[in-house]
């Protein structure tokens, strides 16, 4: 008997060691799934930062690679993104890409919005309209022979990343995705967040969306807003207050 004893009191001792050291599991968040879509320029690599955080607490999080060919294909790749999710979705756009949110929205699946640095046009505007480059990165710009447009690589950091580690910004001025000029100049025909909740983060330092813009559009919308003192380029450089507040977003999905 007394064999016994100590055998089981060994195995609890090593049971409860191996509690002490397990490592801890995941927060148990709400049956969510993100969907991220990046800006014009960018791809969807610029969202590692904030896919890190949502990933380490317990979420499900998709990236869109939108080709930036046009606005009806660019929500089209977000519409495929969206029809492989179970369950809600809160939809997440960076700059152009809230133009794409905007749209593609109006999938059922999408219970929230939320708009990082992003435009929150409404129907019968173009992006274009609602929010055009601001100097000086709108002369920074530089048109293709073909009708896409990029930013000139000298001035990307400036304009778009002042925040982000000289390297970094560097790279990026030198791996950019031009966009089709075409895109910003499409009539919405549907705006989700007329019917959908929506939260925004505005960016005070931004070169490239004008903040007072961007609140105004954001205080149409009815959206949550959180302000960040940032580039364009919040999601890369402060993506811990940008995962925040997607995090709220989706613990308010019922």
């Amino acid at each position: 008997m007394t064999t016994t004893r100590r055998i089981l009191g060994a195995l609890a001792a090593l049971m409860v060691a191996a509690g002490a050291n397990a490592q801890p599991a995941p927060p148990r968040t709400a049956d969510v799934s993100i969907v991220l879509v990046h800006g014009a320029l960018i791809d969807g690599s610029s969202w590692r930062g904030v896919y890190d955080l949502l990933t380490r607490d317990g979420y499900r999080v998709s990236i869109v690679q939108q080709p930036l060919t046009g606005l009806d294909e660019d929500v089209a790749a977000t519409r495929r993104v969206l029809e492989q999710q179970d369950g809600p979705v809160i939809l997440v756009g960076h700059s152009y890409g809230g133009s794409i949110i905007t749209v593609a929205g109006s999938d059922p699946r999408v219970k929230a919005l939320v708009y990082v640095a992003a435009l929150q046009p409404d129907v019968g505007e173009t992006s274009g309209e609602v929010a055009p480059p601001m100097p000086p990165a709108s002369k920074d710009l530089k048109p293709t022979a073909d009708g896409f447009v990029f930013l000139d690589p000298a001035k990307f950091a400036a304009d778009f990343g002042a925040d982000l580690p000289k390297a970094q910004a560097e790279f990026m001025a030198r791996s950019q995705m031009p966009v089709a000029g075409a895109a910003f100049s499409v009539r919405l025909t549907v705006a989700a967040w007329r019917d959908k909740p929506s939260y925004a983060i505005i960016a005070t330092e931004d070169r490239a969306l004008d903040p007072e813009i961007a609140r105004r559009m954001a205080t149409r919308a009815g959206s949550k807003v959180t302000l960040v003192k940032a580039s364009h380029a919040v999601h890369i450089s402060h993506p811990r207050e940008v995962a925040r507040v997607i995090e709220a977003a989706a613990r308010a999905v019922k």
